[in-house]
């Protein structure tokens, strides 16, 4: 009885450190990087459309990394002037798929699952699906050294496959 309490005991040790030890090591986030740095965004040039700044940055130790974003709309014939701000960390699942968080000054909360092409240059964000509710699609299209393309969608709640642009612009790396 008490050499198996033991080799109990040294199992979950072992099986403790190895988990310590592969928690410890840093996400891979090798397809996701093109995104990191400081960007300047404008929209696609009509009256009205905002222009401002975000960053995406690796932080606590290479195991999330974080968006934040400003951008100032100037008043228009149906609104005022306004600004909005953005929240969004990225985590990876334990099988290696990307989540994020988005939070925002206008009280949205939104779920999403991050996906990149096959050629690394279109990284895509979509909302989890929930009933009765709106569905979105962010997508960063990267367009050259330094450039690239922002397309958010929304889909009518019911029709999750059914995107329209709501908002788009371009940014370059500041």
């Amino acid at each position: 009885m008490k050499r198996c309490l033991k080799l109990c005991l040294a199992v979950i040790a072992s099986g403790g450190l190895m988990l310590g030890n592969a928690v410890a090591q840093p996400n891979d986030w090798s397809q996701w990087r093109p995104l990191l740095g400081k960007w300047k965004a404008s929209g696609a040039g009509k009256p009205g459309e905002g222009a401002g700044e975000f960053s995406f940055t690796l932080e606590l130790q290479d195991r999330v990394v974080v968006r934040k974003s400003h951008t100032d709309y100037p008043a228009s014939s149906d609104r005022p002037a306004f600004a909005h701000d953005d929240l969004m960390i990225l985590t990876r699942t334990d099988e290696g798929k990307v989540r994020a968080d988005y939070f925002d000054n206008e009280g949205h909360v939104i779920r999403y699952s991050g996906d990149v092409s096959q050629d690394g240059k279109v990284l895509t964000f979509t909302s989890d699906t929930t009933p009765g509710q709106p569905a979105f699609r962010l997508t960063y299209t990267l367009a050259g050294a330094g450039e690239m393309k922002i397309r958010f969608e929304i889909a009518p709640p019911g029709k999750p496959g059914e995107f329209k642009t709501y908002v788009e612009g371009t940014a370059r790396k500041s």
